[in-house]
C-alpha cells in the first residue's frame, strides 16, 4: 500500500524506489504486460500513485547471469582509457541473456580490458550504450569508465549520438529521402517481436535517403533518431519496404514481390544472404573526457557487397 510519502510519483519511479529488485526496462514491461496492478486495474507507465493505493505485482524473480570473460577476435575499430569501439560481425549477440549465456560481446570485451563499468540497469551489460541486433553488422561504442558510461548514456537519451545505417530493402521506394515516424511496441501475438502500434509503444523516428534503385529492391541510407529495439527493421516493414533476407519482419516472404517474374531472383537473393541486409556503417560521438567529436565508419560485410553486385547485374 502507498504511503504519503511516496504519494504524487510516477508508478513506475514508485516501484523502483520500493526496492522488488527489478529493472526500470522490467518495470515497463511488467506494467504493459498488466502483470502490476493499481486497485485491481491495469494502468500505465505515468500514472501519479495515491496515499494507500493498493499495488499487485506478479513476477518471477530471475536466477542471475553469470558473466565470465571469454577470449575471441575482436575487429577493434578505435580504443583508449575510457571507449572502446567495435566492428560487430553477425551472428554475435551484444550481452549474456536466456539462452545466449556465453559467446557474447560482453564476454569477449571483459577478457580483452579486464573491466567494464556495471549498468545501471542489469548486471549483463557492464559497458553497454547502445545494442545491436545478433544478425546486425556494424560500429558500437562500449563505455571503459564509470564516467563515459554516464555520459555517453546522457548523450544517447539527448540523441547526440550519431547513428547511421546502409541497408538494402525489397520494392521500389517513392520517395529519395523522407522520415517514418510511428510509435514502436511489443508485439500484440509475438511477444519476441516488435510493431507499429499505439498499445504501450514509443515514439520511433528513422530518416532514410534512397542511394541506389534496383530491378527489385533499393540501398538505404538510414539515421536513427530514436533507438527503439529493431526500429529500422519494423519501421521499413512498416513502410511496405521490409529488409532484405530479415526472417522476422517479412523479408524473406515472397508476398514482397510484385511479378511472378522475379522469383528466381528473390530466391538467388536469399542465398547470398542469410540474414536482414542491415549495417550499422556510421558511428559519431562527443568523447566523455576529451570532449572532442569522433566518428568512424565501418566496410560493408561481404555478404552485402556480394548482395549489392548481383542487384546491379540484374538491373543493367
Amino acid at each position: 500500500m502507498v504511503s504519503e510519502k511516496m504519494a504524487g510519483k510516477r508508478l513506475d519511479h514508485y516501484l523502483i524506489l520500493s526496492g522488488i529488485g527489478i529493472s526500470r526496462n522490467r518495470v515497463h514491461k511488467l506494467i504493459e504486460s498488466g502483470a502490476i496492478l493499481v486497485n485491481g486495474k491495469r494502468t500505465k507507465p505515468s500514472y501519479l500513485v495515491k496515499a494507500r493505493d493498493e499495488i499487485v505485482a506478479r513476477f518471477e524473480v530471475e536466477d542471475e547471469l553469470q558473466i565470465t570473460p571469454e577470449k575471441m577476435p575482436l575487429d577493434i575499430v578505435y580504443e583508449d582509457s575510457d571507449v572502446i569501439v567495435i566492428n560487430k560481425p553477425q551472428g554475435i549477440v551484444i550481452h549474456p541473456a536466456r539462452g545466449h549465456s556465453s559467446g557474447t560481446l560482453v564476454q569477449g570485451l571483459l577478457y580483452h580490458c579486464r573491466h567494464l563499468p556495471q549498468h545501471p540497469e542489469s548486471k549483463v551489460r557492464p559497458g553497454v550504450i547502445h545494442r545491436l541486433d545478433k544478425d546486425t553488422t556494424g560500429l558500437l561504442v562500449f563505455a571503459k569508465t564509470d564516467d563515459a558510461l554516464s555520459k555517453l548514456g546522457i548523450a544517447l537519451e539527448n540523441r547526440q549520438i550519431n547513428r547511421e545505417y546502409l541497408a538494402v530493402a525489397w520494392g521500389d521506394f517513392p520517395q529519395d529521402s523522407g522520415t517514418i515516424e510511428a510509435p514502436i511496441g511489443r508485439h500484440m501475438i509475438d511477444r519476441k517481436k516488435m510493431a507499429v502500434t499505439p498499445l504501450g509503444a514509443k515514439m520511433a523516428i528513422t530518416n532514410f535517403i534512397v542511394l541506389e534503385r534496383f530491378k527489385i529492391a533499393t540501398y538505404l541510407k538510414l539515421k536513427l533518431l530514436t533507438g527503439r529495439t529493431h526500429q529500422i527493421r519494423v519501421h521499413l516493414q512498416h513502410y511496405g519496404h521490409p529488409v532484405v533476407g530479415d526472417p522476422d519482419y517479412g523479408g524473406r516472404s515472397k508476398s514482397v514481390l510484385k511479378s511472378k517474374n522475379d522469383v528466381e531472383h528473390f530466391e538467388n537473393i536469399l542465398k547470398i544472404i542469410n540474414r536482414q541486409a542491415l549495417h550499422a556503417y556510421k558511428l559519431g560521438f562527443h568523447h566523455p573526457r576529451l570532449n572532442k567529436y569522433l566518428e568512424f565508419t565501418a566496410p560493408l560485410p561481404t555478404d552485402m557487397e556480394n548482395l549489392l553486385k548481383y542487384l546491379r547485374e540484374i538491373t543493367k
